[in-house]
């Protein structure tokens, strides 16, 4: 499933340029991916979709409310106190294993990734299949979170979710 989330990812640079789901699968089909592979992504796809509706985060009036994903559609949810501190549940911690959670956590800390997004972020990887999920795998749902809600990465970011370790010098 993740190749051929790369593929539309690489293809289909914005979200809002990417086909329906019946044309998006003859293409994938034509270039070769499988038929349980599509349908894994494009069902994917799909719930990404509904799950960045209202993103990027709407401040609304009274600021100590934020919207986020698909509770647009009338349900607010608390903005997060910058003291605060997310709990990861047990199915959480085995699914996405140590240093997804750690990648997650460096993300946040950094202020790159809200908490809405971070949320998202979550929700997608526990939908996946595989455990723990490989910190590339999850760079790659990151990747889509973001190209799905219209909301561009920083450079470093971008840098640091596309480009592997091997070659890099540490400091």
């Amino acid at each position: 499933m993740f190749e051929v989330l790369v593929f539309v990812y690489e293809n289909y640079w914005r979200g809002d340029a990417c086909p329906e789901p019946e044309q998006l699968g003859r293409k994938l089909s034509a270039h070769g991916f499988e038929a349980d592979e599509i349908h894994a992504a494009l069902q994917w796809l799909d719930e990404l979709s509904v799950a960045t509706q209202g993103v990027p985060l709407q401040r609304e009036a009274d600021a100590s409310r934020v919207t986020i994903g698909a509770r647009a559609m009338g349900e607010a949810a608390l903005a997060p106190a910058s003291d605060s501190m997310r709990i990861y549940s047990a199915a959480e911690q085995d699914h996405l294993g140590a240093e997804c959670l750690g990648f997650i956590h460096f993300l946040q800390a950094a202020g790159v990734l809200a908490g809405g997004l971070r949320e998202i972020v979550i929700e997608r990887a526990m939908a996946t299949s595989g455990q723990p999920v490989a910190l590339d795998e999850l760079k790659i749902i990151l990747l889509m979170v973001h190209w799905s809600s219209g909301i561009e990465p920083d450079a470093l970011v971008l840098d640091e979710l596309c480009d592997g370790r091997e070659g890099r010098t540490a400091h």
